[in-house]
Parts: structure tokens; C-alpha cells; sequence
């Protein structure tokens, strides 16, 4: 099977200003893919060419197998095959979650059961509430019925859990597994590393128009090889270690103990760390 999104080239440009500078992807099929990047670095703009909603300069983009923007009259049978969820959404506030998923599943070919969708994004208990009345984190899930009702094979995702709070950013992060688990290929963009290193299969790194690097979580930056920091209180104060072998190290100052080592504590850089120092190095 092809990958969901193949990228070559890509540029595009406002002006004299190039926003996408020659960007090469591909995306398969079922994983959760984070585009990170700082405000201006091209990720809205590339999105945006990806969902069909901006042209290119040049480069060639395939997204289940078509271009985008090259679509004509076959645009709708592509569109039945994606979901989009932006970063807000203007809409009838007046009404209800079950009427305006109802409203939505008529756009589709072959959309999804509304009841199951609402079911599956948690708002049964609000299947008749009015929108007007639902809590950022409700209107958000709504937002994802409204980008899943079409049952697409590819889900963008634009910053969905800004304003949320810790609660229900984990409870949305579940949704967004449980839309993977069934076999939906996500795009995600996001400020929030967290979020990143919790989802993603992969990320790629984008600023300036350019991508500086994919990877998983884990390996991004090479901070899997990192030197950890290795932190104890000794004599009243707070010792530190950078270490190439931590589970060594720790051997050798636990002979210093009888039992346990005080206050210890062994991190290595978050990926929030390792995408500060990135982002920093091409500045």
C-alpha cells in the first residue's frame, strides 16, 4: 500500500518572502505524524497545501494518491477521504452536539453512524446540549466528531488542545489514540512538546521553510545518546553528575549509602529541550 502523504520539493512563496523552502516527506499510512516548528517557520502553509486549500509554486504533492491541487471535478470524492479539524471553528451555537453532527454526517458519502461518532468523542451525556453551552474541552471534541464523522483515512490535527486544561488534554490525547488504533493516519501540529512525544510516531522539525530533521520522539536530535544528568544530596548540598553511563555512576555513588541515595533524580534532555536547542542552532 502507498504512503498516505508523499511531499518532494515543496515551495512556496508570498513576495520576496519564501515561507515553504523545499520540503521532502512522506507520511504512512495509520501513524501519527507532528509537524513542529516556531510561528512562521511554513507548517500552516504546508498544511494548508496538503488539505487543498492553498496552490504551490512547484514541488509534487500526493495525498492518498492525489494532488491536491489538481483536483477539478473529483475534488468531493478526495474530500470524503479527509477530516479536518482547525485551531477554531465558527458555527450555529444554537445548536445541539446531536444536530450538528447529524447536519455534518449529510456532507459525507459514507459517513460514520453520528450516535456512534458522538459516542466515541465522549459527549453521549451532551448529545443535547447546545454548542453555546459546551466547556472548551467539549466544543473540542466536538470539533474532532465534526472531522471524523466522513470516516476519513487522514485526520490534520492544528493545535487541538490549546486553552485545554491537564485533564483534558489527556483525555483528548486517548481520543487521538483510539482514532489511530483505528487505523486513521493523523496530522498533527502543535506547540506543546508534550503532546508530541505522546502521540507521534514521528516528528519533523520545520523553521525557516525548511525541515532540519525527522525522527521518532525518542532519537530526535540524537537526545537518546544524550549524557544524563545524575542529581543527589550529599553533605547538605546538591550534587550533580553528567554522565556517559549513568547506571554505572549510580553504582559507584550508592557505595557512598547505606540504602537509598538521597533526593536522586536521573533525566536526560526532554524533546522539549532538544527542539529549543534545534530551533536556537538555525537562528
Amino acid at each position: 500500500m502507498s504512503a498516505a502523504i508523499e511531499i518532494h520539493d515543496l515551495r512556496k512563496s508570498y513576495g520576496d518572502h519564501e515561507a515553504v523552502a523545499g520540503i521532502s516527506l512522506t507520511i504512512e499510512r495509520g501513524e501519527i505524524y507532528a509537524i513542529l516548528g516556531p510561528n512562521g517557520a511554513g507548517k500552516t502553509t504546508t498544511v494548508e497545501i496538503l488539505e487543498g486549500f492553498r496552490d504551490r509554486d512547484s514541488g509534487t504533492v500526493q495525498v492518498l494518491e492525489a494532488d491536491p491541487g489538481a483536483l477539478g471535478i473529483h475534488g468531493s470524492s478526495w474530500r470524503n477521504r479527509i477530516g479536518i479539524v482547525l485551531q477554531s471553528n465558527s458555527d450555529a451555537a444554537e445548536l445541539t452536539v446531536a444536530e450538528t453532527v447529524h447536519h455534518f454526517s449529510h456532507y459525507y458519502s459514507k459517513p460514520k453512524d453520528p450516535d456512534s461518532v458522538i459516542a466515541l468523542v465522549g459527549l453521549t451525556e451532551k448529545r443535547d446540549a447546545r454548542i453555546r453551552t459546551l466547556s472548551g474541552g467539549q466544543r473540542r471534541r466536538l470539533d474532532v466528531a465534526l472531522g471524523i464523522i466522513g470516516a476519513p483515512e487522514i485526520l490534520f490535527l492544528d493545535e487541538p488542545t490549546t486553552g485545554f486544561d491537564p485533564e483534558a488534554r489527556r483525555a483528548f490525547w486517548e481520543l487521538i489514540l483510539a482514532l489511530k488504533a483505528e487505523g486513521t493516519t493523523i496530522v498533527l501540529t502543535t506547540h506543546y512538546l508534550d503532546e508530541a512525544e505522546a502521540l507521534a510516531d514521528r516528528v519533523a522539525v520545520i523553521n525557516a521553510g525548511k525541515i532540519i530533521e525527522i525522527a521518532t520522539p525518542l532519537t530526535l536530535g540524537g537526545r537518546h545518546l544524550a549524557k544524563a544528568t545524575i542529581s543527589w544530596q550529599e553533605g547538605g548540598e546538591t550534587k550533580k553528575q553528567i554522565s556517559e553511563n549513568p547506571t554505572h555512576d549510580l553504582l559507584e555513588i550508592a557505595k557512598r549509602f547505606n540504602g537509598e541515595i538521597p533526593e536522586l533524580t536521573v533525566t536526560r534532555p526532554s524533546l522539549e529541550d532538544i527542539y529549543l536547542t534545534m530551533i536556537e542552532g538555525q537562528k
